[in-house]
């Protein structure tokens, strides 16, 4: 007999950037919807993603399921030199078979399957399953509404913006400059931009889209992929807005080293920088970067890695850290540590971001601008520098700065030219004692209002439009049992 609460199938990337917001949209809809919820990850993540359910507050583990899939096999499939963005979109496509079996034999089928954005070739198990289908988007409306728009682009349109290097214009959205247009969307002979174009044209397919995302964060590109005049009329489906999704954390209950030192600094004095889980500077501009925030005299805690030449997101691999005496690693200048160990600590590799963002003594984030990083800052209330590397991170930059007014950046893309010491001390220095940095702090800190009021389940906008979805499901339950009582 059909279960009585909705069942959501999830269907996530590998890697935790992607699973945990999976896993926080699955909370929201078993905590406050009453879903039971699957979730299907390759088995490389099962483990981790199973740690991350019992660890995480507020998750009830009986609502939770987590299943592992076996990985495919596609190295006769891509170039080993293939971006990893490719990589990861065939392996997922490679797995829907392997997911069809496995909702085949669920006792209890689901009623409804989320899949996040690499996961959209797992749309057409809908219909076979009779279960709706959402597209579950951890970015932001800006990125969808460019990867739906792109796939719509006649050839004049497309030779403007790429050959010509000319703003794309969406409809009621701003315009979108050529420098900051997705690297998949820039070469039409590549694979990757077919790759893309193919993936574009599946979001009117599902039932809904769900966006990480909330209206006072993106009103009016949210505006325009719900009317049907503008973008809506390529969306086709209904937009979720239910962000933010950010882990729930609290500094004082978190062990680290880190958030010892920070304890000991004054209230909102400390920069935070870190390009994330993968991004990667040059040698040449992380030895700037170290001499920026040594002339700008402000406290900072710093998440290294070792440099590495070409792509920005290089650092997706492990690199042994050699020190030299006084602990400073071998790719930062000279005794920089001695020197800056009052004020600045320097920690490899990795920090618990969202704890050391949520922090009293911290006031500002240097960052990569992952979507990810970006709602962990907005949610605390810390304005940013922006300092943007690769795929949908200068979309994201250029909201931050020029649209919301919440982030400064510096004058050339650090993806394509150097940013000096004198210029980084300068971003340093505005966020943190110029009066821009005083402007943008009290605009960030009104965001962290709203993101606070739209997710309260006291009539809150995100938990009602995730209750669109909720009821949506039910509906669909309710006839299916319907049906074989009648039966």
């Amino acid at each position: 007999m059909q279960t009585t609460k909705p069942h959501a199938a999830m269907f996530a990337s590998p890697g935790m950037g992607h699973i945990i917001p999976v896993i926080e949209l699955g909370k929201r809809l078993a905590g406050s919807h009453g879903f039971h919820i699957t979730i299907f990850v390759l088995e490389a993540d099962a483990a981790s993603t199973q740690s991350q359910f019992l660890n995480s507050p507020g998750c009830n583990a009986a609502l939770f399921d987590v299943v592992g899939l076996p990985s495919p096999d596609i190295s006769g499939m891509v170039d080993p030199s293939a971006l990893l963005g490719i990589k990861l979109l065939i392996m997922m496509r490679e797995t829907v078979p392997i997911l069809r079996r496995k909702i085949a034999e669920m006792k209890h089928k689901p009623t409804a399957l989320i899949v996040d954005l690499l996961g959209m070739h797992g749309l057409r198990l809908g219909k076979e399953f009779n279960m709706l289908t959402y597209v579950f988007i951890a970015s932001n409306a800006r990125f969808l509404a460019v990867a739906m728009y792109f796939p719509t682009l006649d050839k004049d349109a497309i030779e403007e913006h790429i050959i010509k290097k000319k703003p794309l214009a969406l409809p009621g959205c701003e315009p979108v400059r050529f420098e900051d247009t997705l690297e998949p969307f820039r070469d039409p002979t590549d694979h990757i931009y077919q790759e893309c174009v193919s993936l574009g044209l599946l979001y009117p397919t599902a039932d809904g889209l769900i966006v990480n995302t909330w209206d006072d964060m993106e009103p009016k590109t949210l505006r325009s992929l719900q009317d049907p005049n503008l973008l809506g009329r390529i969306a086709r489906v209904p937009i979720y807005p239910i962000g933010p999704l950010c882990r729930p954390v609290d500094p004082s209950k978190t062990n680290h080293p880190v958030l010892d030192w920070l304890n000991k600094q004054p209230d909102e004095s400390v920069l935070y920088i870190s390009f994330g889980s993968g991004g990667s500077l040059s040698a040449k501009q992380l030895t700037e970067l170290a001499w920026g925030l040594e002339l700008s005299q402000q406290r900072f805690v710093w998440v290294v890695r070792p440099p590495v030449d070409g792509l920005a997101c290089s650092a997706y691999f492990s690199v042994n850290n050699s020190e030299i005496q006084d602990g400073t690693p071998d790719y930062l200048p000279e005794e920089f540590v001695s020197r800056t160990h009052e004020r600045g600590l320097v920690v490899p590799s990795w920090a618990p971001q969202a704890e050391i963002l949520a922090h009293k003594a911290v006031s500002g984030f240097l960052t990569h601008c992952g979507w990810n990083s970006i709602l962990e800052s907005v949610v605390n209330g810390v304005p940013m520098i922006a300092w943007p590397l690769f795929a949908d991170q200068k979309l994201n930059a250029t909201l931050l700065n020029e649209e919301l007014g919440i982030a400064v950046r510096s004058k050339k893309l650090p993806s394509e030219e150097m940013t000096p010491r004198v210029e980084i001390e300068a971003l340093v220095r505005m966020v943190m004692v110029g009066e821009e940095g005083c402007k943008m702090r009290e605009k960030v800190k009104q965001l962290k209002v709203t993101a606070a009021e739209v997710v309260s389940c006291d009539d809150g906008l995100a938990h009602n439009s995730l209750l669109g979805v909720a009821q949506q499901c039910q509906r669909l339950l309710d006839s299916t049992s319907g049906m074989a009582r009648g039966a």
